[in-house]
């Protein structure tokens, strides 16, 4: 009886133990399925239509470098290709666009990083003619952090209309002064700047109603802008009602405008480039 006894242990403790290996079989084959899907699932089919991202006023290479690098990271984006403008113009290349379907990504640096938007705008039509002449490319995406966005916006208002020019078929603003850093009048409230724009404009912000015209109809937006919710209804330096200001402008022109405002420490002026939701938010609209 001692004997059937250690026998039928034995087989309990062996019938255990297959058991338990083979639930720990089926979880790990679980947690890779579960992988798959999600890798798989979490990309569009990219192109080799480069993205150009612009720095704010005093900013440089850290400004969009950690962004690249995280979504490089990502897989979102390859960056190709560095452009550095000197003060007369001049464009300066380090690295090369390759041609490949890997939605490339091109950082442009101002060596004069304090210089006006209207020079800045003539750089980036600089920057517009190397890749034009070199890559023959004729679409770009823009990316502008703060004056970078101003830039951008004064290019597109300035030189749009020129059919010479890459068309730039997304643009992406990230705490823009759109509206030379105007708040919202006394009384007026976020949905009616957003529904029809600014009642109280700037010098800047008419020029750029003057020259929306020359924005093409097709091209698709996306203004973000932070709020670090001390009162202020800004992110410390550009009011979130002078982010807003354009979306009214670029919908009477006939564009697809999308806009979000981020809350919170994160969404202070300088961080929102280090803000990953912010990285999730542009790379959704550009690459997804």
């Amino acid at each position: 009886m001692i004997i059937l006894k250690r026998h039928w242990l034995i087989y309990t403790l062996v019938i255990c133990l297959l058991f338990l290996a083979s639930c720990a079989g089926k979880k790990d084959n679980n947690k890779q399925t579960i992988t798959q899907t999600a890798n798989s699932s979490k990309m569009e089919p990219k192109s080799s239509i480069p993205t150009l991202f612009i720095h704010g006023y005093g900013g440089g290479n850290s400004s969009f470098g950690g962004m690249l690098k995280r979504m490089e990271a990502a897989d979102f984006t390859k960056k190709e290709l560095v452009l550095t403008v000197d003060v007369e113009g001049q464009v300066t290349a380090t690295g090369q666009l390759t041609g490949s379907e890997n939605n490339p990504s091109v950082q442009i640096l101002f060596e004069e990083n304090k210089n006006n938007e209207w020079n800045q705008a003539e750089w980036i039509k600089n920057c517009l003619i190397y890749l034009r002449d070199t890559y023959k490319i004729d679409q770009v995406n823009l990316v502008g952090h703060s004056m970078g966005g101003v830039s951008a916006l004064r290019y597109m208002t300035t030189f749009g209309g020129d059919a010479s020019l890459p068309k730039v078929q997304k643009f992406v603003g990230i705490a823009v002064p759109f509206n030379n850093f105007v708040e919202l009048s006394e009384g007026e409230t976020m949905d009616e700047l957003i529904s029809n724009g600014p009642s109280v404009q700037s010098e800047r912000f008419a020029d750029f109603v003057n020259g929306i015209n020359l924005v093409a109809r097709d091209m698709k937006v996306l203004i973000l802008a932070g709020d670090v919710e001390d009162g202020s209804l800004s992110d410390e330096a550009v009011p979130v009602a002078d982010a807003l200001s354009v979306v009214s402008l670029f919908k009477s022109n006939g564009n697809d405008v999308q806009y979000k405002v981020f809350y919170g420490k994160n969404a202070q002026h300088s961080q929102l480039h280090e803000n990953t939701e912010v990285d999730q938010a542009v790379a959704a609209f550009l690459w997804q």
